[in-house]
């Protein structure tokens, strides 16, 4: 399972605005995100350099019996995240679960600024990591000696409850599953088939047995049915003890927080790229069509009308022309030539008999 950034992207941004800032700010920001998580951050310039920083998170579980006030474990676990910058405000503000002093002035202007904000903005992960180790622990181990496993729901997402279950040997999480969109189910459930059979390789024999069913496992059985209709069945993890044995614990941990969010990220990057490809191969089978369209669509060239002859002389090349224009002219020539005198041809054939100079000829009389 993929491990999501536990710090928070809008508050790091506006701690960093906070501290990059070259003179003092008067901010006060409302952000609400996911898990119906609340933050209220507050600075004023005539309080510099501390900024406050409240947080409300609702409880994981309303069942088991857990006072709204952070326990004194989880107290020093956020204390730990920077122990000169942060300092807890008792009471915290109404309204709020923690209320947080942070002195910026103890934060360098350097790189290890950036991963110091960081490590302040992931404090509602610390919370809720350390809310979920504490259910885990507080089991009455009476119940579980005697073969009583009570399903707790927890409820991460007032929308995504998920149950953990632990037993002498194991704990088993068991995460419903539900999607809006049919295409959504469709891949969900190609994605824990194939879960399960790679986790079932020996690629994966350390990674948390994985089952997947379409009906609730036996150890949901008596919870309510409004907790229980799902429309892609249900998800099971067995986690032992060598996955919550040192560091692996809190992983763990955030892991089980993060499974819905870990689905829907998959099934919504799968569903983008088969649309993707879709298009792609569709474009593909239409680029044919739009061609023989584009061609269908080009007009014909028509042929110049007139006379044969003008278009043999557009056609010819210059010197053609030229020599038929010359051609043309002499016809024209001829044909005047032609005309016709009456009696001038007798008249020439008997003066072409006279001699050249005989007096006669002033008096040869046309016909």
């Amino acid at each position: 399972m993929a491990c999501f950034e536990r710090a928070s992207p809008a508050l790091r941004e506006i701690l960093l605005k906070i501290h990059t800032a070259e003179r003092p700010l008067e901010i006060e920001h409302h952000v609400h995100e996911f898990g119906s998580v609340h933050y209220h951050v507050q600075s004023s310039a005539s309080n510099q350099p501390y900024t406050y920083l409240s947080v409300s998170t609702p409880l994981l579980s309303q069942g088991l019996p857990m006072s709204s006030d952070l326990p004194q474990q989880t107290l020093e676990m956020v204390k730990g995240i920077c122990p000169d910058v942060v300092e807890i405000v008792e009471p915290a503000k109404e309204g709020y679960r923690l209320t947080l002093k942070l002195n910026f002035a103890r934060i360098p202007h350097s790189k290890v600024s950036t991963k110091m904000i960081r490590d302040i903005s992931s404090v509602q992960a610390v919370i809720l990591s350390s809310e979920l180790k504490e259910i885990l622990r507080n089991v009455d181990s009476q119940e579980v000696s005697r073969g009583l496993y009570k399903p707790i729901k927890l409820i991460y997402h007032p929308r995504e409850p998920f149950f953990v279950i632990k037993q002498p040997a194991k704990i088993t999480a068991v995460f419903p599953m539900r999607f809006k969109e049919t295409e959504d189910v469709i891949i969900a459930t190609a994605f824990f088939q194939e879960l399960m059979d790679v986790g079932s390789s020996g690629a994966c024999t350390k990674a948390p047995h994985c089952i997947w069913s379409a009906i609730p496992p036996p150890e949901l059985r008596g919870e309510p049915i409004q907790d229980l209709s799902t429309n892609c069945g249900f998800v099971s993890f067995d986690i032992t003890s060598r996955h919550v044995e040192g560091k692996k614990l809190d992983k763990t941990v955030w892991n089980l927080l993060n499974f819905y969010a870990f689905v829907k990220y998959h099934v919504k990057s799968t569903r983008g790229f088969i649309q993707r490809r879709m298009r792609m191969c569709l474009d593909r089978l239409v680029q044919p069509l739009q061609t023989a369209e584009i061609e269908e669509d080009q007009p014909v060239k028509k042929k110049a009308k007139g006379c044969r002859r003008l278009r043999k002389w557009i056609s010819s090349s210059k010197l053609k022309i030229l020599k038929r224009k010359y051609d043309f002219t002499n016809k024209i020539k001829r044909i005047r030539s032609r005309i016709k005198i009456h009696g001038f041809s007798r008249f020439r054939r008997r003066w072409l008999k006279m001699p050249k100079f005989s007096p006669v000829t002033r008096y040869i009389k046309l016909d």
